[in-house]
């Protein structure tokens, strides 16, 4: 007997979930870990003022300094084999990871051939699983002596860039068909120089400025060098894009959202329009607009406290329509260490995503974030995002009853009546 479906998405269609290197691979060395190292006191002995109260009492491996150093995270890059597997037997047909520039390039010109190997053997055992990878080339995390040069404050930087991109795609890239060459550009300059919260923290509008164009320049560039090698690959960024709601559509309301899409949602790409062949969305963020941003009612939110609304992706994809290009959804996903909202909120996404779909948004994919739970950044290991637990004492994996009904959704391709009988108290139909 057929299985009755509530919706079913296009075929060929793309699902998995993301990762990124310095958040899971471990024993890195590069300017996140040195940062790491220096702040990581600063921020466990802070955390009393930085986390809502409800937080500290559930998660109190916030104030061990040790949460926020990177270290052997969950060693991912010797137990990536194990890690792809599960996502195989997870039902995946594609995955999102990222190169470590570090790894490739720990001197300034010396390639490290070993580290060249070690992800042309992850790329095979992809090819091997019938994973699709989209290999993100930069996700963050600088190589000590490209940061001591100025990163990508010095324009004349991006030469050092292009060179290690030239030499990756070169030498793993001979069966990638997809390219992510930045990931959230707009994140990095916004933390980085416009809040200085993260390495290298210099507070400056003006560096923000000229980072975030430089990385306009630096995709654009990068972008010409992955077509030369190969004409055929696809190449995108991944880009954080926001629900901006005019709170009952007041003037000031729509003057300000008009002004926050056209600057953070809209501009990296009017710029790149013509240097990509899909866009990656990731998509965390709604944000009302009452006469002010952040007038959220924060009904549902994640661990970290971020407001949990999955009707926002609806929006914020309708309104990548108008750039004409496939879109992937490259990151999606939220903290929820005891797997409590994780399947509702894969549900209730899925089913936004596929209204788009139907009024003409042209969406290949959907990668959750994450595949496995990971270091979170600034806010260090307690955060868990994977559809996979890791369990930081042993290394073991465990996989969540939320990677079970994603499972069903990815064999499906698509969501069956018969499981939302199967899951519909998580669900909560």
């Amino acid at each position: 007997m057929a299985e009755k479906f509530l919706f079913k998405f296009p075929e060929k269609f793309l699902w998995g979930a993301s990762t990124s290197s310095h958040q899971v691979e471990g024993f890195n060395y590069n300017n996140w870990t040195e940062w790491e190292k220096n702040n990581a006191y600063k921020l466990s002995f802070n955390a009393k003022n930085y986390y809502q109260k409800w937080q500290q009492e559930n998660f109190k491996e916030m104030f061990s300094p040790q949460n926020y150093v990177s270290g052997k995270s969950t060693d991912h890059y010797h137990k990536f084999e194990l890690d792809f597997k599960l996502a195989k037997e997870l039902g995946h047909n594609s995955t999102r990871f990222s190169i470590e520039w570090s790894r490739i390039e720990p001197e300034e010109g010396k390639f490290n051939q070993k580290e060249i190997n070690h992800y042309k053997q992850v790329i095979e055992l992809l090819e091997k699983l019938n994973l699709e990878p989209f290999v993100t080339i930069w996700h963050w995390t600088l190589p000590i002596w490209f940061e001591s040069l100025g990163g990508f404050e010095n324009s004349k930087n991006i030469f050092y860039f292009k060179r290690y991109v030239e030499k990756i795609v070169k030498n793993i890239g001979k069966n990638v068909k997809f390219w992510i060459t930045i990931n959230e550009p707009e994140i990095y300059s916004m933390m980085s120089y416009l809040e200085g919260k993260w390495p290298p923290q210099k507070k400056n509008i003006f560096k923000y400025l000229k980072v975030f164009h430089n990385l306009i320049f630096a995709h654009k560039e990068t972008y010409k060098i992955i077509k030369k090698i190969n004409p055929k690959a696809q190449i995108g960024i991944a880009k954080n894009n926001i629900y901006f709601e005019s709170y009952k559509n007041k003037l000031a309301n729509l003057i300000l959202k008009k002004l926050a899409d056209w600057w953070w949602n809209n501009y990296f790409l009017n710029k790149i329009q013509n240097y990509q062949d899909f866009i990656g969305l990731n998509h965390y963020f709604h944000n009302r607009i009452n006469y002010g941003f952040n007038k959220n009612e924060n009904k549902i939110v994640s661990d970290l406290g971020w407001e949990v609304l999955p009707e926002s992706i609806y929006y914020v994809l309708k309104d990548l329509k108008k750039f004409n290009k496939p879109i992937y959804i490259t990151e999606n996903g939220l903290a929820d260490a005891q797997d409590k909202k994780r399947i509702w909120f894969i549900f209730e996404t899925l089913k936004n995503i596929y209204k788009a779909l139907n009024e003409g948004v042209d969406i290949k994919g959907y990668f959750h974030w994450a595949l496995i739970d990971n270091f979170e950044w600034s806010d260090g290991f307690w955060p868990r995002f994977g559809l996979i637990e890791i369990n930081y004492e042993n290394l073991n994996r465990n996989i969540r009853l939320s990677a079970l009904f994603y499972k069903e959704i990815c064999l499906n391709n698509g969501i069956t009546y018969d499981m939302l009988e199967k899951y519909k108290n998580p669900i909560n139909l």
